[in-house]
């Protein structure tokens, strides 16, 4: 019925008795090689449009997320943290408690931000089981907040979800936090589940772009499900190396938790370009996150000099790789017409700098130390999801309208 459907609006007069006349349709068809030729090339072209969807990589959507807030029992103001440390000269010497005391003023930590409560003992609870119970705390909370806000697009909840994503910064249990959350929420035996560790602080996007890459080949109306975390129970250091206390000045605690989706139905956000440029080939890049001993054999993170460095160097490189992608034809030919003066004229001409505000209503970065302007007291230390935590604010002080880029 489509193909009689399509040739009457191409010729309607010519297939009325056609249409009319359902029984005589063979001997229609057969009484002029024009009708036929017309009858295969429709069924063609319905044919190759169909495959060519198929085919085509599907366009994929946030439908929404939540984060970890902590509670009042969690904050940490300096004070406290200043007095604490001080009632464990046995692990703490003065020099050392001066060191984070600085580097803590210029961080620009605030005195919302949460700590569990492993890290308020003396000596802090760095076990097994006082990690299991930090991630068990920040995780379902980032899950329940999700999966609440996400309610209308999964009607049975946790049950609608086809694929889980979840990473942890440095922090690896067994079993598993992917087993931990299925097992909380009880999802679906066939459920495809990926758990990332030791990935740093890139890690929450690299879950966006795993989960991505997935729904982009899946069936539609497929969800993922996306877990990021960062546990310190097991991160803290007690000890004296400087390189090694900066985790415990930097880092705070948290969680977000983001529901994808391949079906634009009641999703807030579309996904665009997911673009991760790996640096871990250069020794001084590789080297700039370890963990690793100090001379006592105590574990900890060993952020080194050159950790502001290699970050600048991978965000170089990763707007190299982006740009070409989101910037308007305008701005590309401007910098291609910039490349060919540097090349005739040398170093003499000016360099453009594409204006990535001409792509991008709201831009968001995640860097160590100090949170953008406006973005709360609550939201600094959670770097691993920072971004997360930041976009937020821009949710709540309605700054992404329909329409924008971010």
């Amino acid at each position: 019925m489509a193909v009689v459907a399509a040739a009457a609006m191409l010729h309607p007069r010519a297939w009325t008795p056609v249409v009319s006349y359902g029984g005589e349709l063979a001997s229609s068809l057969t009484s002029s090689p024009v009708r036929v030729l017309m009858a295969a090339v429709i069924l063609c072209a319905g044919a190759v449009a169909v495959l060519r969807r198929a085919r085509r990589l599907r366009d994929v959507y946030l439908v929404d997320y939540g984060c970890f807030l902590g509670e009042p029992q969690h904050r940490v103001p300096t004070a406290t943290a200043t007095e604490h440390a001080r009632l464990m000269p046995y692990l703490v010497d003065g020099e050392s408690l001066d060191f984070m005391l600085r580097l803590h003023e210029r961080s620009g930590i605030g005195e919302e931000t949460s700590i569990p409560d492993s890290l308020r003992y003396m000596p802090p609870d760095r076990g097994v089981a006082a990690s299991c119970a930090e991630a068990e705390l920040v995780i379902f909370a980032a899950v329940d907040s999700a999966l609440a806000r996400a309610a209308p697009a999964l009607p049975r909840g946790a049950a609608d979800i086809d694929a889980l994503v979840v990473a942890c910064s440095f922090t690896t249990l067994a079993p598993e936090f992917a087993d931990l959350v299925v097992n909380r929420y009880g999802l679906r035996a066939d459920v495809r589940t990926v758990n990332l560790s030791g990935m740093g602080c890139s890690g929450a996007l690299i879950c966006v772009g795993l989960a991505k890459n997935l729904l982009q080949v899946a069936p539609p109306g497929t969800r993922a499900l996306v877990v990021t975390t960062e546990l310190l129970s097991s991160m803290f250091y007690p000890g004296t190396k400087r390189e090694m206390l900066v985790p415990n000045v930097l880092f705070r605690m948290g969680a977000a938790a983001i529901v994808m989706s391949n079906s634009p139905e009641r999703a807030r956000f579309r996904i665009g370009h997911v673009v991760r440029t790996l640096t871990a080939a250069r020794d001084r890049d590789y080297r700039c996150a370890f963990q690793e001993e100090d001379d006592q054999g105590v574990t900890g993170i060993n952020l080194s000099k050159e950790l502001p460095a290699a970050a600048a160097r991978a965000l170089q490189e990763n707007l190299l790789a982006f740009a070409p992608a989101v910037l308007p034809a305008s701005e590309l030919l401007r910098v291609a017409f910039s490349s060919l003066r540097r090349k005739f004229l040398g170093e003499a001409a000016k360099r453009y700098r594409p204006a990535f505000g001409r792509a991008f209503q709201h831009i968001v970065t995640k860097f160590l130390g100090r949170s953008g302007r406006g973005t709360g007291s609550r939201v600094e230390g959670r770097h691993f999801i920072k971004l997360w935590y930041e976009w937020g604010i821009h949710l709540w002080n309605d700054k992404l309208l329909c329409g924008t880029r971010s």
